[in-house]
């Protein structure tokens, strides 16, 4: 396997590209995950942005298209939310409904470019905003979601919690698709879930840019058997709004325009533990690599998590897959005959 060497393209983003050879003959998926920053507090901006990095991609003959958690509506990074001051007001504003009219132009760009689509997104549901991943075909259709089920520290005071009727994993051309979001992709048992799905390209949208998180990747993949495709943003403070529109708590440095407060850290990682792009802490970025879908039948022929590496009747997962929802109606049945008034 030989590294291609990086080429620029518009508005300084990079794709590096992995030469997997010539003599598989299973089939080869070109595969990007998307290293760039929200345009807070600003929707429709963010959504052409989106497409300016999806036109990107796909002339570069990309299928697959990942975009990092919350790209649509933002990452809250450092802010208190309303714990000690009220500023909730615009980013309820800035999230989306899905469906929606939103939700209609992702899925219009996806056929546009011929792309399946894996966006983060800020959900709007009445007045609860949710984590969520959302998936499109490369004919343009909408798939479904991914809500977050577990969010993480202050993330509890602003979104809500999703449940077990949305974790799928889509069968496509391309492949079998799934997603969780960030520090969801460290609980074992939602893993597990996914690989009883069959899942083989799994992407992981976050918000994690330590160096640690590497190693989850890695482990992921080898435990699947799958391709991660773990997409970060890449901000400045300059990517955020000024104060005291917007405050960065949590921080004793004096941050400038210029600041780094994510520093990306996007990957590719093959079934076999390999990087095969990435990671990226350079700036906003498309990362690329060709995934050769042979490696996953030799991946899962030495362990396969849910296959014979599994010991059943010693351990097994039961999920809870219908929606939960705080109220229900039922209506009374109604009596055979006329009714009386």
């Amino acid at each position: 396997m030989a590294l291609v060497p990086t080429t620029t393209i518009p508005d300084g983003a990079v794709f590096t590209e992995v030469d997997m050879g010539a003599d598989s003959a299973a089939p080869t998926v070109r595969a990007t995950v998307v290293q760039a920053s929200t345009i807070f507090y600003d929707t429709p901006a963010t959504i052409d942005k989106a497409e300016r990095l999806i036109a990107d991609a796909s002339a570069l003959g990309s299928q697959l298209i990942v975009f990092p958690e919350a790209f649509i509506g933002g990452y809250p990074r450092g802010s208190t939310f309303g714990v000690t001051i009220g500023a909730r007001s615009q980013y309820h504003a800035a999230a989306i409904d899905v469906p929606g009219p939103e939700v209609d132009r992702l899925a219009a760009i996806a056929g546009k470019y011929k792309v399946y689509l894996v966006m983060g997104v800020i959900e709007r549901e009445g007045y609860t905003l949710y984590c969520t991943v959302l998936f499109f075909n490369s004919q343009g259709q909408y798939l479904g979601k991914h809500r977050k089920l577990m969010p993480t520290a202050l993330e509890r005071i602003i979104w809500g919690f999703g449940d077990g009727s949305t974790i799928p994993v889509f069968e496509t051309s391309i492949g079998k698709i799934g997603a969780l979001i960030c520090w969801e992709n460290r609980m074992p048992l939602a893993r597990t879930a996914m690989y009883g799905k069959g899942i083989e390209i799994y992407c992981a949208p976050t918000a994690d840019s330590r160096d640690i998180w590497q190693a989850s990747m890695t482990h992921i993949a080898l435990e699947g058997g799958c391709f991660v495709l773990s997409a970060n943003q890449f901000c400045r403070r300059k990517d955020y709004p000024p104060p005291p529109e917007y405050t960065f708590a949590g921080t004793n440095e004096e941050l400038s325009p210029d600041s780094i407060v994510c520093a990306g850290g996007s990957v590719i990682i093959s079934p076999s533990g390999q990087v095969l792009a990435g990671p990226n802490y350079e700036g906003e970025a498309l990362i690329s690599a060709d995934l050769d879908l042979g490696e996953i039948a030799r991946a899962k022929f030495d362990f396969d998590v849910v296959g014979h590496y599994a010991r059943p009747e010693v351990l097994s997962l039961m999920v809870r897959d219908h929606p939960t929802t705080p109220v229900s109606f039922t209506s009374a049945s109604k009596e055979a005959g006329p009714q009386k008034p």
